[in-house]
């Protein structure tokens, strides 16, 4: 069992006030490198806290794209295990980082290389904290590269709501102590109901924005796609869909949709007409597509005329849908390319 800094803190310091750690994570997420730098403590715990690891993720790699906007990590955590997380410029001129949740995905989607690896583990919340501070600390040191990060997607490796209590205190850590906003942070997942509905009456959930994989608005073909689904899912995704709008949704508090397309498999315009259907029925919905990014796996993108014609169909039937700008192919950091491989190394 890996335990977190602040148990591994109250456990070393029993006396300390309840204070203290909260001197300790400010400290954490400041532009300090080390427990030295953190004037704030007392003598005593800077000279004794030194067993408590100041970041548990320690960088194995660094790549960057051809064009510069997207720089991809990979990490090692406890375990000898990988991970990878991107920094990726946004329209904003600043910095939107994509974070991993687990060491692998048990969720096995079709397209998605991490999903082939298997669950190997969940990350803490501290391992997923420090994927922030570590490109926190990487912009502090190339400053060449300018500007904060504004945005977190939870789109990396594994699925967050199947790592949902590491998840939520890692989310509520960093909007306590960054200057990131609900709505610049995104939780994405392929739709794991039994957290959906928890999140509903969870007090502890910080209401951040969801983008639900879905993929098709076809059971049959979902099922291809995401073996985890199921014949009743959209039904009910679509019931849970209702009830979080009419109690989280506002103008700036939608749903996304995040839907890959995958030639001659959800590209089709009979799939759009169903895809615009099941999302007039559900409401405050966006719909956000994804052009397929070869992993070597069994599937092809969808064609580019396919891809206008299908968020034509979209669009005309009023829904509100864009096309995700792919960043950072050429070295594997694009939607459902993490696959923290040690080979890479």
């Amino acid at each position: 069992m890996i335990e977190s800094r602040h148990k591994q803190f109250t456990t070393l310091f029993p006396t300390e006030p309840a204070f203290r750690w909260k001197q300790v994570e400010q400290g954490l997420f400041s532009f300090a490198t080390s427990w030295e730098e953190l004037t704030s403590l007392s003598k005593y715990i800077r000279e004794h806290i030194g067993s408590i690891p100041w970041m548990t993720v320690t960088p194995q790699k660094i790549q960057i794209s051809g064009n510069g906007d997207t720089h991809k990590a990979l990490l090692r955590v406890e375990g000898d295990q990988d991970i990878e997380t991107v920094l990726m410029k946004n329209k904003r001129d600043a910095w939107t980082i994509c974070v991993s949740s687990q060491v692998g995905c048990a969720m096995r989607c079709g397209f998605c290389a991490t999903g082939k690896m298997g669950l190997i583990r969940s990350l803490t919340s501290d391992e997923i904290v420090d994927q922030y501070r570590f490109w926190m600390q990487y912009l502090q040191e190339h400053k060449e590269l300018e500007g904060r990060i504004s945005n977190i997607v939870f789109m990396g490796m594994g699925e967050p709501l199947a790592n949902y209590e590491e998840v939520k205190y890692a989310l509520n850590a960093i909007l306590k102590h960054s200057d990131i906003g609900r709505t610049r942070i995104t939780v994405s997942t392929v739709g794991v109901l039994p957290r959906l509905e928890q999140m509903l009456t969870d007090k502890d959930w910080p209401h951040v924005r969801l983008a639900i994989s879905l993929h098709s608005a076809v059971s049959e073909t979902r099922k291809q796609i995401v073996p985890t689904s199921y014949d009743d899912f959209l039904p009910k995704l679509g019931d849970w869909a209702k009830r979080y709008l009419y109690r989280h949704g506002n103008r700036r508090h939608h749903l996304t949709f995040e839907y890959v397309m995958l030639k001659g498999v959800n590209d089709t315009p009979d799939q759009a007409r169903a895809l615009a259907k099941f999302v007039n029925r559900i409401g405050n919905v966006r719909v956000n597509l994804i052009p397929y990014n070869l992993t070597g796996l069994e599937f092809e993108c969808s064609t580019p005329p396919a891809i206008k014609q299908f968020l034509e169909i979209l669009q005309s039937k009023h829904v509100i849908s864009t096309t995700r700008r792919t960043m950072g192919d050429d070295i594997d950091a694009a939607c459902g390319q993490l696959a923290g491989s040690k080979e890479k190394t």
